[in-house]
């Protein structure tokens, strides 16, 4: 809780200009905690995503609607 955001921000900054790829989520209100529950559905989807080259579930999808 000591960092102030403009200092992540400039990070993602010199990333952006250095032509780096990179994920960055912010959730407003963790701190330097996980994200809740949506921080966790986020991680697993990112191992998902790039460790079993599986697409996640589609979360805003409702059920029974295509």
């Amino acid at each position: 809780t000591n960092v102030d955001p403009s200092s992540t921000m400039q990070v993602v900054n010199a990333l952006i200009e250095a032509d780096k790829v990179f994920d960055f989520l912010m959730v407003p209100g963790a701190n330097h905690g996980s994200g809740g529950e949506y921080g966790t559905r986020k991680r697993y989807d990112f191992f998902v995503k790039h460790l079993l080259g599986v697409d996640p579930p589609d979360w805003n999808r409702q059920e029974g609607r295509d």
